[in-house]
């Protein structure tokens, strides 16, 4: 376990500038208003989306979701997993109805005005078809989105249990600045009826996904990456290459932010 803690702390050492760049983004710096929020959850969204589908990668590779049933794997990290999605998949709203984390922001993107076609779309087409670029062009995906989305599914795709969970652990918890938090509490102020559920969302992925569920997760990858010096080194480059996206996902955000911004009013 101690050998294991050294790799985990070094994978830690190694994504911080990364993660440091993504918690102070500039792309906080230009979401001042509801309006801004909407354009901001349009493309959050598709990470939420994947997020589920990460997870739901990880419990396939490891429990035995198919019927004849038998023992698969550790039942430890069996038992990490399953508790993981049970929390992701079925969680509670505000009112202490059952809602998947991604159905819980999909009702905050409809509460705030939020376009949710787009989305609904390419989960829809890709539900029917199977076929990410007919989903991605029926529903105009943005590219960054896209771009997110290819590379968890690369991951997932690879069947690289280990792989999964480290991107799982390291490039997705612990991601949410204090700096957007108190944005959001002031935009809530002033529209306390349209943004409820998406600050709702955000504490309780914090609350949830930040301290337990990250938890977790860190012993599902130590288990996973047991001592072998190979799995830890692709992990740590498949985290770091995780974070990239998540930047340029905010990349993407920050210029059609401020596209708008600088467009001249009409007269």
């Amino acid at each position: 376990m101690i050998r294991m803690n050294e790799h985990i702390e070094r994978i830690k050492k190694n994504i911080e500038p990364l993660r440091q760049e993504i918690i102070h983004h500039k792309v906080y710096s230009v979401i001042r208003d509801l309006d801004d929020l909407k354009v901001f959850t349009q493309y959050h969204v598709y990470a939420v989306w994947d997020f589920m589908s990460l997870l739901k990668a990880l419990q396939n590779n490891l429990t035995c979701t198919s019927i004849p049933w038998f023992p698969k794997g550790s039942a430890d990290t069996r038992h990490l997993i399953n508790e993981i999605v049970v929390g992701e998949e079925s969680d509670v709203d505000l009112f202490g109805n059952r809602k998947s984390h991604f159905e819980l922001y999909l009702d905050a993107m409809h509460q705030c005005g939020a376009n949710t076609a787009p989305i609904e779309t390419f989960v829809n087409v890709l539900k029917e078809t199977g076929d990410f670029p007919l989903a991605y062009q029926a529903s105009k995906t943005p590219e960054a989105a896209k771009a997110f989305v290819d590379f968890t599914f690369g991951i997932i795709n690879s069947k690289k249990d280990y792989l999964q969970s480290a991107i799982f652990t390291f490039g997705r918890e612990d991601l949410i600045p204090g700096m957007f938090m108190a944005i959001i509490n002031d935009i809530h102020k002033n529209f306390p009826n349209n943004i409820s559920v998406f600050k709702y969302y955000l504490e309780r992925h914090i609350e949830v996904d930040g301290d337990h569920h990250s938890h977790l997760a860190l012993q599902m990858t130590a288990n996973l990456c047991g001592n072998d010096e190979q799995k830890w080194r692709e992990a740590e480059l498949a985290t770091m290459e995780s974070l990239k996206k998540r930047i340029a996902l905010w990349d993407g955000v920050y210029e059609q932010l401020k596209a708008v911004a600088d467009k001249p009013l009409a007269v």
